[in-house]
Parts: C-alpha cells; structure tokens; sequence
C-alpha cells in the first residue's frame, strides 16, 4: 500500500488591502472615526477605488497606536499626529543606520 503525501503551500498576499471598514473592525471603531483620522492627516489610504478606500495592512497596528495615545494617555489629534511623525522619522533614521552600517 503506498503512502499518500500532500504538499503544504505557503501563500502570503503582500498586496493586500483593507476597506475602512475592515480596517475599523480591526481595531473595534466606527469607520467614521477612522474616516475622521483619515481627514486629519493620521492614516493614509494606498488606494481609492471609486467612493471605496484602501489601507495597507500596517494601518491596523498604526491606528491602534492611535486609539492608546488618545485613550490610554489623552493626547489630542495635533498630538498623535506630532508623535507619529516623530517616530516615522526615528523609524526612518534607523532604517538609514542599518543600511549604512551593512555598507562597512
């Protein structure tokens, strides 16, 4: 009797889009406040397909981030959007000095 094998496939889709919608079940919100940080300049949609918006999946941890600064701590939105800032150019600059590290 010969043994049945299967082949296991590993699939990722890394264009992957998330609605506001989705995206705001995510994180447990109303797509109107998502829609309302959108407006403020907080999160960026990728695409807009007709009246629809995309995000990309890293919107999910950002607008996360998002709900801890303004519920956990208080921060307003011109605060969020100033820390946010912030720590893209930190992120930035440290993807800057691991590339310049890798060239030594």
């Amino acid at each position: 009797m010969s043994e049945r094998r299967f082949e296991i496939v590993l699939c990722r889709h890394e264009g992957e889009h998330l609605t506001m919608e989705a995206l705001a079940s995510s994180a447990g919100l109303h797509p109107a406040i998502v829609e309302y940080f959108v407006e403020f300049g907080l999160l960026d949609p990728v695409e807009r397909v007709g009246s629809q918006v995309l995000f990309e999946m890293a919107a999910v941890p950002r607008l996360r981030l998002i709900q801890r600064l303004r519920g956990d701590i208080g921060v307003n939105l011109a605060g969020v959007a100033v820390i946010l800032d912030m720590l893209d150019r930190l992120r930035a600059s440290q993807g800057e000095n691991e590339r310049l590290r890798g060239q030594l």
